[in-house]
C-alpha cells in the first residue's frame, strides 16, 4: 500500500507568506558538566579488571552482550572494548541487539539499527547474533510472563550496555538504564509489550518486577552502566555486577538527573528542531529536554506553545516515532517516514500518539510561519528557539525577543546577530552547524508515505 499527500502548496504561501519572520542570534551555551572520559578503553577496561567483575566471567564460556539502540556517546568503541576485554579473560563474546520493538522489530532490522550505531561484526571483532525469537524465562508474582532472547537465556553468561538517564514518559526508581535494558531490551518485542501492557503508570512498577525475575533465571554477569554528561559524552563507567543492579541503580539515575542539559528558558512560544531520531531519543526528541512529553506521567522542562519538526536523522532509518509531540513538519521529514519502522513502537509501547504526522508543510519558512500564525503571542513579539537536536544544545538560535534572557544568564554568549534569516533557495533554513550553508532538501509537492516498510 502507498498513501500518496498532496501538499497545497499555494494555499501554503497565500495563508503563511504575510507572516514576519523574526530576527535570529546564534547563541553559545556554556554547559556546566563533568568531565568526558578521554581513554575509552582504558576506563572499560579497569572495570572489567576489579576482582568482583573479572571473577563473574570463566575462560571458555559464551557471553552474549546485549547493546542497544540509543544514541550512546562512543557506543562503538565502547562495545569494541568490551569485547576485547572479555576475550582477554578467556570468553568468547557474540553480541545481540537489545532494544524491544526497534528496527521494526526484525531480526535484520534490528541488526541494520545496530550497523547504523557504528557496531558491527568487523568492528567490535565478534558475531553478531540478531534473532526476534524469545522464550519464558519466568513469571512475575502476579503473573506477567517474562521473555528474554533465546541466545542470550543459552549462553553461559549475559552482560550488557546500558545508558542511565531519565526515561521520556514515566518517573520512578529506575527509568531508562540497566533494570529498563533488561525487562524490555533483552526481552524483544514480546519483554516490551508486556513492560508496557497496563500502560506507563505502570511502567514504574513493572520495569524492576521484570528485571528482578531475569536477574533470577538468566545468566546475567553485570551491566556496563554509562553516564553521560550535558555534552553526551560518556564521564563515568561502571560496569555492576548483577547481584547490585537493582540496589546501585536509583543513584546512578539521580546522579544522571543532575548531570542532563536543560533548556536555558522556561517558556517558548516556538520550538524549532532540525532533526529528531531514534538515535537522539527514544521519542525522537527528549521530551525531558522539550517539554513535550508522550504521556501524563512525566514532567519538566519549558512550556512550549507550538514545536516545529524539520527532518529525521538519516540513523533513524525512517523510524519517526515522536514526529507526534510536534504540531508542524516538513514535506522532506515526511517523505523519510517509514510506517513499518514507526508503528511497531506504538503498537508496542501503547503510546500511539507520538507515531501520528502533524500538519505537513512544504518548506522549513512556510513551518515555522504556521507555528508563529497559531502560537497565541498576542501584543508582543514570540520567543522562538532553534536547536539542532536535543543532543547538541552547545549552540542554538533565538528570535531577538529571547536576547534579554540571553543576556541575565551567564552560560549563555551571542556569537553573531541578531539579523534577517537567509533561507536557502528551498525556502529552508541554513545548517545550524555551519552558518550560510543550505540543508539538503527533495522536491516539496507531493509526499509519498510507505506504508510497509
Amino acid at each position: 500500500m502507498r498513501i500518496t499527500l498532496e501538499v497545497p502548496d499555494q494555499l501554503m504561501h497565500g495563508l503563511l507568506d504575510g507572516v514576519p519572520i523574526p530576527e535570529m542570534a546564534r547563541v553559545r551555551y556554556h554547559l556546566r558538566t563533568p568531565d568526558a572520559i578521554g581513554d575509552v578503553r582504558a576506563a572499560v577496561a579497569a572495570q572489567l579488571r576489579r576482582p568482583e567483575v573479572r571473577g563473574l566471567v570463566s575462560p571458555g564460556q559464551r557471553i552474549a552482550i546485549g547493546v542497544g539502540s540509543r544514541g550512546i556517546g562512543r557506543l562503538a568503541e565502547i562495545v569494541t572494548a568490551l569485547v576485547a576485554e572479555l576475550k582477554a579473560l578467556g570468553a568468547q563474546p557474540f553480541i545481540i541487539p537489545a532494544m524491544g520493538s526497534h528496527g521494526g522489530a526484525t531480526s535484520e532490522g534490528q541488526r541494520e539499527v545496530l550497523a547504523h550505531l557504528g557496531v558491527t561484526e568487523a568492528s567490535a571483532g565478534c558475531p553478531v547474533v540478531s534473532d526476534v525469537t524469545t522464550v519464558e524465562a519466568g513469571r512475575t508474582d502476579d503473573g506477567i510472563p517474562v521473555r528474554i532472547d533465546q541466545h542470550a537465556l543459552a549462553a553461559d553468561g549475559i552482560v550488557f550496555v546500558a545508558r542511565v538517564k531519565p526515561h521520556t514518559a514515566f518517573r520512578g526508581d529506575y527509568e531508562s538504564g540497566l533494570a529498563k535494558m533488561i525487562s524490555i531490551g533483552l526481552g524483544k518485542q514480546a519483554g516490551a509489550a508486556a513492560c508496557h501492557a497496563a500502560g506507563f503508570g505502570d511502567m514504574a512498577r513493572r520495569v524492576p518486577a521484570l528485571a528482578r525475575v531475569l536477574l533470577a533465571k538468566a545468566p546475567i554477569r553485570f551491566g556496563l552502566a554509562i553516564l553521560e554528561n550535558a555534552h553526551d559524552r560518556p564521564f563515568r563507567i561502571e560496569a555492576v555486577p548483577a547481584d547490585r543492579i537493582m540496589a546501585e541503580e536509583p543513584a546512578l539515575l539521580l546522579e544522571a538527573k543532575a548531570t542532563m542539559p536543560r533548556l536555558p528558558f522556561e517558556q517558548l512560544d516556538v520550538l524549532v528542531i532540525d532533526q529528531i531520531g531514534k538515535n537522539i531519543s527514544g521519542d525522537g526528541a527528549d521530551p525531558n529536554i522539550t517539554g513535550r512529553y508522550p504521556t501524563a506521567y512525566a514532567s519538566g522542562g519549558p512550556v512550549v506553545a507550538k514545536q516545529v519538526v524539520l527532518d529525521l536523522t538519516p540513523e533513524t532509518d525512517g523510524n519517526a516515532n515522536g514526529l507526534g509531540t510536534a504540531d508542524f513538519t516538513t514535506v522532506r521529514a515526511v517523505q523519510k517516514l517509514s510506517l513499518g519502522q514507526t508503528y511497531p513502537n506504538g503498537i508496542t509501547s501503547t503510546v500511539v500518539g507520538p507515531t501520528s504526522i502533524p500538519m505537513i508543510l512544504p518548506s522549513d519558512r512556510l513551518a515555522l510561519a504556521a507555528a508563529l500564525a497559531t502560537c497565541n503571542a498576542v501584543g508582543r513579539a514570540p520567543r522562538v528557539l532553534r536547536i539542532a537536536n536535543t543532543l547538541k544544545l552547545e549552540e542554538f538560535a533565538v528570535s531577538a525577543s529571547l536576547l534579554d534572557d540571553v543576556a541575565q544568564d551567564p552560560r549563555l554568549e551571542v556569537v553573531a546577530g541578531p539579523s534577517s534569516v537567509a533561507f536557502d533557495a528551498q525556502d529552508d533554513f541554513p545548517d545550524l552547524g555551519a552558518p550560510g550553508a543550505a540543508l539538503s532538501t527533495a522536491g516539496r509537492e507531493v509526499a509519498s508515505v510507505p506504508a510497509g516498510h
